[in-house]
C-alpha cells in the first residue's frame, strides 16, 4: 500500500501536469488568434512557496523557465536541483544586499528600477558566466502599493543601464492593476508596448515584454507579451511556509 505522502505527491503531479497542459493550450489559442507566431510566447513558471518536489514535477513535464520573487528560498531551490537546462528568473524586489546572489544565480532579473541596483549586479556578475539579462520595471498603472519606475523615467535608467558590461538590456516587466474587463486589460499592456517600441529606436537588441500572468494573459498576448508569468494555475494557490 502507497503511503500517504506518496498519494500526495502523485495527486500533485498529475495536477501539475493537467494545469501545464491547460496553461501551455491557453497560450498557443491566444497566439492564433491575435495573430502571434507559433511559440513566440514564453511561459515562465513561477514557483514561489512551491516545493522542490513540485518545481521537479513541472521540469519532468519539459518546463525548464521558473522564476522566484524570495532570494533565500529561490537560491536552496536552484543549489538543489542543480541542473544546468533550467533558466532562472528574478521576479521579486530588488534590494542593494540582493544583488550579489541574484548577479550569481540568474540568468534573468526583471524588476530593474534603479540604476544603483543594475551597476551593482553588473560588479557582481561572476566573470565565467554571460551578461546577466534584465527587463525594466515600470508602474504601468501609477499605483502607489507597487515597484517600479513612472515611465517618464524610462530613458534615463535604459541609458544608464545599456552602458554596464555585465548585464543585457532585454525589455520591459510590469504588474498592472487587475481589472476584469478585457479590453481594459489590454490598454496598460498597449501602453507598455509603446514604450518598448520607442525605446527599440536607439536599442534594438530590446525584445522582450514580460507582462501578463494567470488572470490577464490573453489581453497581454494579444499586446504583444514574449514572456507571461503564471504560477497559480500551474502550482495552485500560493503556499506559505
Amino acid at each position: 500500500m502507497k503511503s500517504p505522502e506518496k498519494n500526495t505527491e502523485e495527486i500533485t503531479r498529475k495536477n501539475i501536469s493537467v494545469a501545464l497542459a491547460q496553461i501551455r493550450q491557453r497560450i498557443s489559442e491566444s497566439e492564433r488568434r491575435f495573430n502571434r507566431v507559433p511559440g513566440s510566447v514564453q511561459l515562465l513558471a513561477v514557483s514561489k512557496t512551491k516545493p522542490v518536489t513540485d518545481v521537479q514535477a513541472a521540469i519532468n513535464l519539459g518546463q525548464v523557465c521558473f522564476a522566484e520573487n524570495y532570494l533565500q528560498e529561490a537560491v536552496e531551490k536552484i543549489k538543489c536541483l542543480d541542473n544546468p537546462q533550467l533558466v532562472w528568473h528574478f521576479i521579486g524586489s530588488i534590494q542593494s544586499n540582493k544583488t550579489r546572489d541574484i548577479a550569481q544565480y540568474f540568468h534573468w532579473a526583471h524588476t530593474i528600477d534603479r540604476a544603483k541596483v543594475a551597476r551593482r549586479l553588473s560588479e557582481q556578475r561572476p566573470d565565467h558566466l554571460p551578461p546577466l539579462n534584465v527587463c525594466l520595471q515600470i508602474n504601468i498603472s501609477g499605483e502607489k502599493t507597487k515597484s517600479g519606475i513612472q515611465p517618464h523615467k524610462l530613458e534615463q535608467l535604459a541609458d544608464d543601464c545599456a552602458s554596464l558590461p555585465n548585464i543585457r538590456l532585454r525589455g520591459l516587466m510590469a504588474m498592472p492593476k487587475q481589472d476584469a474587463d478585457f479590453e481594459r486589460q489590454r490598454t496598460p499592456f498597449r501602453e507598455l508596448r509603446q514604450l518598448l517600441t520607442e525605446l527599440q529606436a536607439e536599442y534594438p537588441e530590446m525584445d522582450t515584454l514580460s507582462m501578463g500572468t494567470t488572470a490577464d494573459l490573453e489581453a497581454a498576448i494579444a499586446e504583444g507579451a514574449t514572456i507571461v508569468r503564471i504560477g497559480t494555475a500551474i502550482f495552485g494557490a500560493r503556499s506559505y511556509p
